[in-house]
């Protein structure tokens, strides 16, 4: 689990790939403290699983369905990223819960200035739209925004000059592809309403006004 508060930017060295799959090194310093092979690291959004290190890199595996999903392909050697090592049990929880699971790859639409911020507009799949709100929690490439305004497919975050500084989304071009996870607690809420509402008798377990009411909620 993450927070979407980025620890540095690497670089990709080097991806290897297979027939499907790839391997990953990245070139990285902070996130490389205290980090042993096994661990997870937040990378552009994705969680991968460290299996070597060594020379100031680390490497990991990107299954032939991470490659699919999200936007590793992309990135060629010198391409800035964004890490986060995983959260620690009493760590501050500065961004939102992030799984480093990618719902989709969004695409950057506009890129405008408000005064000292930039307000990014991006193009999301549907299973992303349904899941994000105004004034909630979109990551970005691994970073948590609070989201502006949604439109449709369009999704507008915005920016302050210290994230722009410290992350890959200050450098973002129009047209450029992002990875995209959208908030986990709506993600289980989305899940449990369109439950309840298939099967509208409860029997699976869909919350009814009467049971919130008998639990304290008034």
């Amino acid at each position: 689990m993450f927070t979407g508060v980025v620890e540095e930017m690497g670089a990709l060295r080097r991806i290897t790939a297979g027939t499907q799959s790839a391997v990953v090194e990245v070139s990285a310093q902070t996130v490389l403290e205290g980090t042993r092979v096994g661990d997870s690291i937040l990378t552009d959004g994705v969680c991968l699983t460290v299996t070597g290190l060594g020379g100031s890199a680390f490497t990991a595996d990107a299954m032939a369905e991470t490659v699919r999903r999200t936007t590793l392909a992309d990135l060629r050697p010198g391409s800035p990223i964004n890490l986060e090592r995983a959260l620690a049990v009493g760590d501050r929880l500065g961004g939102h819960m992030v799984s480093g699971h990618v719902d989709g790859q969004g695409e950057v639409r506009d890129i405008v200035r408000d005064d000292t911020a930039l307000v990014v507009t991006v193009a999301v799949p549907a299973e992303v739209a349904r899941l994000t709100v105004a004034q909630g929690s979109l990551a970005v490439a691994g970073v948590s925004l609070t989201v502006v305004a949604v439109r449709g497919d369009l999704v507008r975050v915005s920016l302050i000059p210290h994230t722009a500084s410290v992350t890959t989304l200050g450098r973002l071009r129009r047209g450029d592809r992002v990875n995209l996870e959208a908030d986990l607690i709506g993600r289980y809420v989305a899940a449990f309403l369109e439950r309840a509402a298939a099967d509208p008798s409860g029997a699976h377990g869909g919350l009814s006004w009467e049971d919130l009411r008998g639990a304290g909620f008034e």
